[in-house]
């Protein structure tokens, strides 16, 4: 149950408790004043229900003669300059909206002089009360933005500035002293060549920062946002990463202490990729190797039942195919991963010496590539991490760009990243 469902909940519990102690009938303002969490001197004034506008008004109203406090000094017993009429957008009762109206006082400070009080139902500046606000961030991880706002009755640019303002205030609150192992990545942040780059804390497995770019001088925004929230870069002890020498150059730069390790799914995605060249310059010669892409780079235990068939018509035929002989050196590689750490350099050594000697032109570079990278794809047998948890947030991230059918804004992407995948904490928003 959500947090805002179990609110609820236990607000109606204590409703019909406190309702069965009077052992009388509640009059509706003052059980709307219960169920709206009132305090005093707060209390419902009247309530309005319109059928057939589809609304219900409630007016909020103060005690004569109350005081309160400065909302920017937090001085007490400041009494009441004047009052402005405000409105606020709530929860729908029933399938009914609801709009809460108050009569909100200025208050006059000795030291601060006139100030608008903070109601205790909504945040200032919004136009949402909190328990809005929360159904909405329950809702946005899980939701296109536009079914929301379609289910509420607002256009987007409203909800995103309340998703936008409760995952910064969030950030604010980010404690990342304790980060020692960092993954990075990027993600296409729409179509072309427009990346955003994604750090994860490997232990936590949270996305701990999002921002634009794929270059090095991303890694050094990274750098800043770390230590703004009690990180050092001398602390980062190991990274993992893809081979791009941006992000190569990002981390020696900034990072003195850590040791790089590349991801090793990247590596063999670099192995399958020439499997795949040396099956598409084959099928000029070999038109029955047209359409068996997954064939070749996909593990057998993988493959379906058509592909596994194909795969066994190429093997019954004895065909002498250059792709066969791409995929059995594909299948070396990955066997690399399988070895104890004492032997994983021998045992890479003997397959670049196999890949460089293939006479197949897309495997030799794929060899060149990974005897360039060696030291980084044997740290793995040191470190154990990957970049796994930043592909699983990836998927992520994709579906939530395909339900929202792209992001208008960088920024909205960004805030989304942080809401899936950044385990931020939210507990401020929700009442308890």
């Amino acid at each position: 149950m959500t947090n805002v469902g179990s609110s609820f909940c236990r607000l109606w519990l204590c409703l019909l408790r406190n309702t069965l102690q009077k052992g009388k009938r509640m009059r509706d303002n003052e059980l709307m004043t219960m169920a709206l969490g009132l305090a005093t001197p707060w209390f419902v004034d009247k309530c309005e229900f319109i059928p057939d506008s589809r609304g219900l008004d409630i007016y909020i109203n103060f005690a004569q003669g109350a005081t309160f406090p400065c909302p920017t000094c937090g001085g007490l017993d400041c009494h009441v300059y004047d009052t402005q009429m405000r409105e606020w957008r709530h929860l729908d009762f029933f399938q009914h909206f609801c709009h809460l109206h108050a009569r909100t006082p200025r208050i006059k400070c000795d030291q601060c002089g006139v100030k608008t009080v903070h109601v205790p139902w909504a945040r200032p500046g919004s136009g949402f009360t909190l328990l809005l606000e929360a159904f909405i961030m329950t809702m946005a991880p899980n939701m296109a933005v536009n079914d929301i706002c379609e289910m509420i009755g607002v256009w987007d640019t409203r909800l995103w500035r309340i998703i936008e303002h409760w995952v910064e205030d969030a950030l604010v609150e980010q404690d990342l002293s304790q980060v020692k192992r960092i993954g990075i990545d990027e993600t296409a942040s729409k179509r072309g060549h427009n990346y955003i780059t994604v750090v994860v804390d490997q232990d936590t497995r949270a996305a701990i920062f999002v921002d634009e770019g794929k270059d090095h001088t991303t890694i050094e925004r990274f750098v800043e946002h770390l230590e703004s929230h009690g990180g050092q870069a001398a602390n980062i002890k190991e990274v993992t990463c893809d081979m791009s020498k941006s992000y190569m150059r990002g981390v020696k730069e900034n990072f003195p202490n850590a040791e790089i390790t590349f991801d090793k799914f990247h590596a063999v995605k670099i192995v399958n990729e020439a499997v795949d060249k040396v099956r598409r310059q084959e099928q000029m010669e070999r038109p029955e190797l047209k359409g068996t892409r997954y064939v070749w780079i996909k593990n057998e235990e993988n493959l379906s039942e058509k592909q596994m068939s194909v795969l066994e018509q190429f093997r019954v035929s004895n065909a002498n195919l250059k792709t066969a002989r791409a995929m059995n050196i594909r299948i070396g590689f990955q066997e690399l991963f399988d070895q104890d750490p004492e032997s994983a350099a021998t045992y890479l050594d003997q397959w670049l010496s196999w890949a460089s000697r293939s006479r197949l032109a897309p495997m030799v570079k794929a060899a060149q590539t990974i005897r360039s990278h060696m030291i980084g794809i044997l740290r793995w047998f040191k470190s154990g991490i990957t970049n796994a948890i930043l592909e699983g947030f990836n998927s992520m991230i994709q579906m939530a760009k395909s339900r929202a059918r792209g992001y208008r804004s960088i920024k909205n992407l960004k805030t989304m990243v942080y809401l899936v995948a950044g385990k931020l904490d939210l507990n401020s928003l929700y009442p308890q």
